[in-house]
């Protein structure tokens, strides 16, 4: 708990002292140290400030000073060791201490560092968790959290989005920032790419004027032995007061010793961990020491973040400390002495006080490197280089891309069929088992039509998933992604996007909610809100059960033309919508394109097989929660309500039919086959998903729907798998050989006779299936990424009527040129 819970009488064991720079180094002083008896005294009229008495003597603490540090108590011995009973409660001082001291070791870790530098392999090898690992800006979205223990020691794990900064240029950088302020980590891991050492070095300059705990690891250090290169890391260490550990995250190599040297920092025993300035110069320092000595006038400034750092970001205009001063009763005057200085600074260096703090970054990172950093002769880059003149060519380029998406739907499509007809068959036989050998009733209807039919037609397409992902991964990993978002820069451009909005572009092809989540890497907000809207036109892998059955019936032999004809056009109506929205809804100059393109790198066999066990179980746990469950209820829907005097009529023309000997038995099985295929289609079409299809039949039947299509697409729009599952209910026959779903929808026919599908009908279907509402998960990530309901709502509505749109134009005109 935090000293600040303490009431007073109370007593506790100081575990840690949070915060950072001249407070936590005042509070340790005053004697606030690990394992150090503490107790609350009295609390001020007001309840604030608490007088504590330590190492026998009183000193008073406010509410915000108290919070930073963290201590336990007899009452949490109690919670935290239950077999001890009552008697944790009076537990004596060293039996808190020896609880303190274990408490004590949970050390709080952020990992920051830039893309491609390797800090997701990292975070995955040292916590063990699956987290996505990609080739280029923007994998890491979010904070992801993972623990493991070492040596004694708990480590709690924080892998932040890769950013190159802690500027307010991108929401990445606002969120890391953000993150390691507020979340105040004991220790801060800068991962530091070992190929690019210099730029990586520019985010250890930040980091190092917030005063943080850091620790380097010099990772990808293979790379840059192999090129030959000598570097001093220990004196570049001890130089900058960051211990520096090579490592190879990929393998792991280091990683023992990166968290040993963690330790070492933690509890105060590095001989080289330390804080430094970064000396800016006279002008600069001297603007700095002015800003400095009046918010040292602001007592809350200094607790959670260092002054020296919030003038640095006053000077070089942060909106966000402009924010965080603005409240002060001294704001305008802080802001005044700002301004002044940024203006001598300006006039000094004849350029912008941003840029004149860079240039002296990166001039602090030359004289250290100088010092300790020898170029090696090898260009580790000439593969990368000689693969870049295929693959970014200005001819070759654009049908290598191409080539490698339909090699993806084809593969996806061939290769996954033979493991697809395995698992169906599977399903088909165990069916065949429930259907045989259970006793008539709900609960067999249940089995056998709501959950064989419904979850067993999705999951027949789990190979095919594993291998789409399997292909993305690849692309993704090998660092191809970023190059094919440099060629299609200039393109994207015309059509009202940015370079880095194919990223998210292309990354929907796995799953829309990461892709707009992708979104952050674009800083215009304007790009990055257009790109959201038109992510959901994006075919996601969640509709490509959708396309294989409905390929697989009606599109024999032409699988993968038929798959990378709708990518296609998704892709294609997402840039026509963009081009609209950026001429009449969100107007607005983009900003330029800047993007690494890191070098190529071979993923590691664990690494893929750990994508696609990922992506696996996702799919696995999906089928066991969200699509269970809309079976079961679209089961419920098919099977209610039960019109006994219907079953009745139906019953007795069965068991008539059953005893009559005058015609054959294979006469009389078609005539009890036909009459319990009509008893089924009465029963569905008077149910109640029968009458809310039948209800919107209307709207949908200039498409070439049914009311069962109708119904199907209205159950999509939880997840696009439950489209195929309430296919695989409704269209369940009473034939007992019927039983694949491709087989039962290629028969589906109209009370007249006609057949409910064709080609045209099928190619309408699945380009509606294509464009329509987003899943409700996509919903919910354009409305946390755009921060508004508008949008969301937005989508929902633009995405199904232009459905309708295209698929009442492919259908109509389909049957004007190819009557029926």
């Amino acid at each position: 708990m935090k000293l600040s819970e303490l009431e007073p009488g109370q007593n506790g064991i100081i575990i840690k002292v949070l915060g950072r720079g001249a407070f936590r180094r005042r509070i340790i002083e005053m004697g606030f140290i690990k394992g150090k008896s503490v107790t609350a005294i009295t609390k001020a009229p007001l309840k604030d400030p608490t007088e504590y008495k330590v190492m026998d003597y009183e000193v008073s603490l406010r509410k915000s000073e108290a919070e930073l540090i963290e201590i336990v108590t007899p009452k949490e011995a109690g919670l935290l060791f239950p077999d001890t009973g009552k008697q944790a409660l009076v537990l004596n001082e060293d039996q808190l201490l020896t609880l303190a001291d274990a408490q004590s070791k949970v050390i709080n870790v952020a990992l920051v560092g830039n893309p491609n530098s390797g800090k997701t392999s990292l975070f995955n090898i040292a916590s063990g968790t699956h987290e996505r690992v990609g080739n280029y800006s923007g994998v890491t979205v979010d904070a992801k959290e993972g623990k493991f223990k070492y040596k004694g020691y708990t480590f709690n794990l924080v892998d932040l989005p890769g950013t190159y900064s802690l500027s307010a240029y991108s929401p990445e950088e606002m969120y890391v920032r953000k993150q390691i302020v507020e979340g105040t980590p004991d220790i801060i891991i800068n991962v530091v790419s070992a190929s690019n050492i210099e730029r990586n070095l520019y985010l250890t300059t930040q980091l190092i004027d917030m005063d943080a705990t850091v620790v380097i690891a010099l990772n990808m250090y293979d790379e840059l032995a192999q090129s030959g290169a000598q570097f001093d890391y220990k004196s570049l260490g001890e130089m900058i007061g960051c211990p520096i550990v090579p490592t190879i995250a990929k393998t792991g190599k280091g990683i023992p010793e990166l968290f040993e040297q963690v330790i070492e920092v933690y509890e105060r025993r590095s001989p080289i961990a330390r804080h430094i300035h970064i000396n800016y110069g006279e002008e600069i320092e001297t603007g700095i020491k002015h800003v400095k000595n009046l918010l040292k006038e602001e007592p809350k400034i200094g607790i959670d973040t260092s002054r020296r750092y919030l003038s640095i970001l006053l000077l070089e205009g942060d909106r966000n400390a402009e924010e965080t001063v603005s409240g002060f009763p001294a704001a305008k005057k802080i802001l005044t002495e700002r301004d002044i200085h940024a203006q001598f600074i300006k006039e000094d260096f004849r350029e912008d006080v941003e840029t004149a703090f860079a240039d002296a970054r990166y001039g602090f990172i030359e004289g250290a490197l100088k010092k300790t950093f020898k170029e090696g002769k090898t260009d580790t880059l000439q593969i990368t280089h000689k693969i870049d003149k295929i693959v970014t060519h200005k001819i070759i380029g654009f049908p290598v891309f191409f080539l490698f998406m339909f090699l993806m739907f084809e593969g996806t499509f061939v290769i996954g069929e033979y493991p697809m007809q395995w698992i169906e068959w599977l399903v088909n036989i165990f069916g065949r088992f429930l259907d045989t050998y259970m006793n008539q009733g709900p609960l067999k209807d249940l089995l056998v039509d709501g959950i064989i039919g419904g979850v067993g037609s999705v999951i027949v397409f789990l190979p095919n998933i594993v291998i789409l992902y399997l292909f993305i991964s690849f692309m993704e990993d090998t660092g191809y992604m970023a190059r094919a978002a440099f060629i299609m820069d200039k393109f994207m451009q015309k059509m009202g996007l940015h370079g880095k909005s194919f990223i998210p572009l292309v990354m929907g092809f796995g799953c829309n909610v990461p892709a707009i989540m992708s979104t952050r890497i674009i800083e215009s907000r304007n790009t990055r809100l257009i790109t959201m809207l038109v992510n959901s036109l994006m075919s996601c892998s969640a509709r490509l059960p959708v396309y294989i059955l409905v390929v697989g019936a009606f599109f024999p032999g032409k699988g993968g033309f038929v798959l990378f004809g709708l990518y296609i056009t998704g892709i294609a109506l997402a840039i026509f919508m963009s081009r609209l929205f950026k001429k009449f809804l969100v107007k607005g100059e983009d900003l330029p394109f800047v993007m690494e393109l890191p070098p190529y790198r071979m993923p590691t066999l664990k690494a893929m097989n750990r994508h696609m066990w990922d992506k696996t179980s996702q799919y696995l746990r999906k089928m066991g929660g969200i699509i269970l469950i809309a079976s079961v209820i679209v089961w419920f829907l098919e099977y209610y309500p039960q019109d006994d005097a219907r079953n009745q009529y139906y019953d007795a023309q069965i068991a008539e039919i059953a005893n009559n000997t005058h015609v054959s038995q294979e006469e009389s099985q078609k005539m009890l086959d036909e009459l319990n295929h009509l008893k089924k289609e009465e029963q569905k079409r008077n149910s109640f998903i029968g009458q809310i299809g039948r209800g919107i039949e209307p709207v949908v039947k200039p498409l070439g729907f049914d009311w069962k299509i109708g119904a199907s697409l209205i159950s999509g729009m939880a997840a696009k798998e439950i489209v195929v599952s309430t296919l695989g209910i409704l269209y369940t026959g009473g034939d007992e050989n019927e039983t694949l779903l491709k087989d039962n929808l290629m028969k589906a026919q109209y009370p007249d006779g006609r057949l409910v599908y064709s080609p045209l009908v099928a190619l309408s279907f699945m380009l509606f299936v294509l464009i329509y509402f987003p899943c409700i998960a996509t919903i919910a990530a354009i409305k946390n990424e755009s921060g508004s309901w508008k949008w969301a709502l937005f989508v929902i509505v633009y995405t199904t009527a232009l459905a309708w749109i295209i698929s009442f134009a492919v259908y109509q005109i389909g049957r004007l040129l190819m009557p029926l």
